[in-house]
């Protein structure tokens, strides 16, 4: 009969030396815990010599690494890996008004830009709520409470469009020691020098506590590849944009031959991850940056990281949102703002961090099946921000005509009020 052993309670290190000796140990792991508490945490590894590669040791120790004060663009370039796991402070859902802003440039013109967007967007929340409460009142059999939390949710919604990228945010990144490195490594030459420091940061902070983890030497030539592969390709910046399109390598007649489990899938149910095997399918489309965020999250593919700039123009939902009057305002203050952003003598990486986030942006997703039917079914749900809603029904629609017989359980009703939104939040237990 099997026995189960859960050890929480160990450092990454020891965890992952403990899950090593495995591969070279008959003895169980009850026999190296009490060796652990012997010699005391971190020194459990000290003990032994590693005679072969030591990389798969370190996947099997974990640790979490909080993050703050750091922009949206340095936020995104953290959870710009397949592996990456962890939260990030939600612009849907907090008011971002007060938080400090990362002004790279620390000129007269770039602090002008930056207090435009801030002032736009920190003086027309009231307005904008109650647009909403004369647009959307209050049903009988609906709580207050959430009612409030659910105008002030879509407020946000409408008013994320007009934050600079530069608005500091917080994330935390749970990895096992290995990937992190592996992350660090690039980070450490990608474009933007924010992004720079923070991965040079952490990993002085990993040496310190995990000194057996973070002792890898740095080879000229790799340290030479790796900053010619960031540099020229860390932003997706296609030649031709197109609004939305679909290829696949997935063929039809041998997806057919799966027709059983692809018919017979319930709801909120993934397809088997081997179906993978059939192929990919590549969505190309524009999105705004902060909506592409939100796509970002779906992590079992790749998801490019576009370079965010005002060639393709303010996304339109953000403006049709508005009270008349104001929108009018808003569309004087992006114009103005384009010309003050053509104008600004910088580099287009750094440019990023002075242009709001509804602007739109180039997008290239590619995932293997299952993954894409799950991204699908998830972002076409009447919670999920509009313009990001918009994409997963012409992804729907782009799938089902490629593959007729393929079941997807997709909320294709129109976008209407959902009060849902005031509950989607973590409250203290009363």
């Amino acid at each position: 009969m099997a026995k189960i052993f859960i050890y929480d309670e160990f450092g990454p290190e020891d965890t992952a030396m403990m899950q090593a000796l495995y591969s070279r140990s008959p003895k169980s792991v009850a026999e190296h815990v009490d060796k652990v508490k012997q010699s005391g945490s971190g020194k459990f590894m000290e003990t032994f010599y590693v005679g072969y590669g030591h990389l798969s040791i370190a996947d099997c120790g974990s640790t979490t690494i909080f993050i703050e004060q750091l922009s949206i663009l340095a936020d995104k370039a953290i959870q710009d890996w397949q592996l990456y796991s962890g939260q990030e402070t939600s612009t849907r859902y907090i008011d971002m008004g007060q938080q400090p802003i990362i002004d790279p440039l620390g000129t007269p013109e770039g602090k002008a830009i930056l207090d435009k967007w801030m002032a736009f967007y920190n003086s027309n929340q009231e307005a904008v709520q109650e647009h909403l409460r004369k647009k959307y009142p209050k049903k009988d059999e609906e709580d207050e409470a959430v009612y409030q939390k659910a105008i002030k949710a879509r407020t946000f919604d409408i008013m994320r469009g007009f934050l600079p990228a530069g608005i500091t945010t917080q994330l935390s990144w749970h990895t096992n020691l290995r990937q992190a490195w592996d992350k660090l490594s690039l980070m450490r030459h990608h474009p933007l020098a924010e992004v720079r420091q923070i991965a040079n940061d952490i990993l002085d902070q990993l040496k310190a506590k995990y000194a057996h983890s973070f002792s890898h030497p740095l080879y000229d030539e790799q340290e030479s590849y790796r900053g010619y592969a960031v540099s020229k390709y860390n932003y997706f910046q296609p030649e031709t944009t197109t609004p939305f399109q679909m290829t696949t390598t997935v063929k039809n007649e041998e997806l057919e031959n799966y027709n059983d489990i692809m018919v017979n899938r319930p709801i909120k149910t993934n397809l088997p991850t081997f179906l993978s095997e059939l192929g990919q399918v590549t969505f190309d489309f524009i999105l705004d940056f902060g909506s592409f965020r939100d796509i970002q999250r779906h992590r079992n593919g790749v998801c490019r990281m576009p370079l965010l700039a005002t060639a393709l123009g303010f996304n339109s939902w953000y403006l049709e949102q508005l009270p008349e009057d104001l929108r009018g305002a808003a569309e004087k203050l992006i114009a103005e703002q384009v010309d003050a952003l053509e104008k600004l003598e910088t580099i287009p990486e750094t440019k990023q961090y002075y242009i709001a986030m509804g602007f739109n942006v180039p997008c290239r997703v590619t995932y293997g099946l299952p993954a894409t039917v799950y991204t699908v079914e998830l972002r076409s749900n009447k919670t999920v921000h509009p313009t990001l809603r918009k994409i997963a029904h012409q992804m729907q629609a782009a799938l089902q005509n490629a593959f007729p017989k393929l079941l997807l359980h997709c909320d294709l009703g129109a976008d209407d009020w959902d009060v849902r939104r005031g509950l989607q939040d973590i409250t203290t237990k009363k």
